[in-house]
């Protein structure tokens, strides 16, 4: 399905009626309004702005969660995973010359720029709405916080992009629009920030009812994280340091409440989605929890994003035995943390994996695995046949006791979590160790280390930049953060930390095409191990921009450099 870089009239005047007085998650799409009749009082601002957020994710898979999930793919935490579907990752993940013709980044680049223009056209309409002045600059500025998020996906992966402000009927308008550079999407994502964050309230400010808006602290948070992208250390460390002395957020005393539907908007949650169950009827929740899932046994899902051995390997080394449980699911397991009911769970998977049903698959597995009897009477089996590394994500998994009635896609309560304090306070280290301040460096590292039980880091200078860079794999595995941690590092060797790990004598390409590969990836070859030999610098620390997008541009959107 072919999205665009401007949205059609209807797309546009999209608006959400309110389904309560008092919750503005639970809005509907209502469907087209005339926009010239539109924005006459309160009620419909606050609609619209419900249709700002809905862009989030637009409470589907393909459009947004799609190319979040490519982007871990995209790095050695993430297989694509499902080998026994034809793959449209393949051309993104795996370095493929027919890259800019990817549907993915394509849905993703339109879906991207209709929450922009939903998002200008408030902005444009809201100033002469009469509404209670301070919630009217309220509502202003949870637009502008959108739009500048919505801009800051985009220029993460594609680099500069076109900047446009002004809302638009008319797609003949943009025809011949060039991109800005990156330098100016990252200072508009700044000044847009810096800005909203004096207007915005705190989260503590919010009714319970509004809880996932727009705060100060997520803004600081994102402009802090704009900063660091953008290389301004000095910048970036002042404006994290306002998000840890306002005091406004703390780490979660358990890594497992982290990424629990029991524990959504949690203390540590500066932004994430929110997801909830709509019954038959509203597709409301949340999908990664069943396209990451298992495809075989009890049917969890699509098995589309597996993690990968060499992640594994990173907590193993690190002796973080708390957060890989709670990050990985391996094959063969006899628990899953925090699944109470994991018999009651296992049986539909014993009763497909069991030497009465398939003994020929078990007799191959025993061989190639050094399987016993007990992995299929006792553990949790994840097909090694079907799933490239036979395992599957943690954090997006849910309990039985945490499910839904009608447990499906689109249908998951378990919040997307955007940015979290762990991430402050890592982002706060990195930019202390950068600005030769390693004692606050080493103070923001440690606090997320000792909620995990490991021993505090003493490291200095080089040493301590490891320890970071380190600590952000492990504390933020899948969470749309490692791709573009690798691409903006530099390395000791003058180049980006990404052409280390991929490439032909990448680390991650060596070893799993060398004699220590893991037993489950070599086993499966429907995803080919040669993952990253392809990969090309500078091309590759870039998506490419959809073909689409070019020729709708009529050529003034100029491709990036190696495309």
């Amino acid at each position: 399905m072919k999205k665009h870089i401007i949205i059609g009239a209807a797309a546009l005047a999209m608006s959400l009626t309110m389904a309560s007085c008092d919750d503005f998650l639970t809005e509907e799409v209502r469907g087209s309004e005339n926009i010239d009749l539109y924005f006459q009082n309160e009620e419909q601002v606050n609609a619209y702005i419900a249709g700002c957020y809905f862009e989030l994710t637009k409470n589907g898979w393909w459009q947004v969660s799609n190319a979040w999930l490519l982007s871990d793919m995209t790095t050695d935490d993430m297989w694509d995973g499902n080998t026994t579907q034809g793959d449209g990752y393949q051309d993104i993940t795996h370095f493929m010359p027919n890259a800019p013709a990817n549907g993915i980044i394509q849905n993703f680049w339109g879906a991207r720029y209709q929450g922009i223009n939903t998002c200008n056209v408030v902005i444009d309409r809201i100033p002469n709405v009469s509404m209670d002045p301070e919630l009217r600059e309220i509502r202003l500025s949870e637009a502008r916080f959108l739009r500048a998020f919505y801009y800051f996906d985009l220029a993460k992966n594609f680099g500069g992009v076109p900047l446009i402000t002004n809302p638009t009927l008319n797609f003949e308008n943009f025809e011949g629009t060039q991109r800005s550079t990156l330098d100016e999407i990252y200072d508009f994502c700044e000044k847009e920030f810096e800005a909203v964050a004096e207007i915005l309230p705190q989260k503590s400010k919010w009714a319970d009812a509004d809880m996932g808006r727009a705060t100060r602290g997520a803004a600081l948070g994102l402009l802090g994280k704009v900063q660091l992208y953008h290389g301004k250390f000095a910048e970036a460390k002042a404006t994290l340091n306002k998000v840890i002395t306002e005091g406004e957020y703390s780490l979660c005393p358990n890594f497992g409440d982290v990424w629990s539907a029991a524990h959504n908007n949690n203390q540590e949650s500066l932004f994430e989605v929110q997801q909830m169950y709509g019954g038959d009827t509203y597709a409301l929740g949340g999908s990664l929890t069943v396209v990451t899932g298992c495809r075989n046994g009890i049917g969890d899902g699509w098995s589309w994003g597996q993690p990968s051995s060499d992640l594994e390997n990173a907590y193993i080394a690190a002796g973080d035995t708390e957060r890989l449980r709670w990050t990985i699911i391996k094959t063969g397991c006899k628990e899953i943390a925090g699944e109470n009911r994991f018999v009651e769970f296992i049986e539909n998977n014993a009763t497909v994996f069991s030497k009465g049903v398939d003994d020929q698959k078990f007799k191959d597995y025993q061989e190639a695995f050094g399987w016993g009897n007990d992995v299929y009477e006792e553990g949790y089996v994840i097909d090694p046949s079907q799933h490239k590394s036979a395992r599957i994500i943690r954090k997006y998994f849910l309990p039985l006791d945490l499910r839904p009635e009608v447990y499906n896609i689109d249908k998951i309560p378990l919040n997307h979590r955007i940015l979290r304090y762990a991430d402050v306070l890592l982002m706060y280290a990195e930019a202390c160790n950068e600005t030769n301040d390693d004692n606050n460096a080493r103070l923001a590292l440690n606090e997320v280390r000792e909620r995990v039980n490991l021993a505090p880091v003493t490291a200095s200078g080089a040493s301590l930049r490891e320890a970071i860079r380190l600590e952000r794999r492990l504390e933020l595995a899948f969470e749309q953060c490692r791709l573009y941690d690798i691409r903006r590092w530099d390395a000791d060797n003058g180049k980006k930390v990404m052409e280390n790990i991929m490439g032909p004598n990448g680390s991650f390409v060596t070893y799993n095409l060398g004699p220590n590969a893991d037993m489950y990836e070599k086993y499966n070859q429907g995803e080919p191990s040669d993952k990253g030999t392809r990969f090309v610098a500078p091309r590759d620390l870039l998506w490419p921009i959809p073909t689409y997008e070019i020729q709708h541009s009529n050529g003034a959107i100029v491709q990036n450099p190696g495309y």
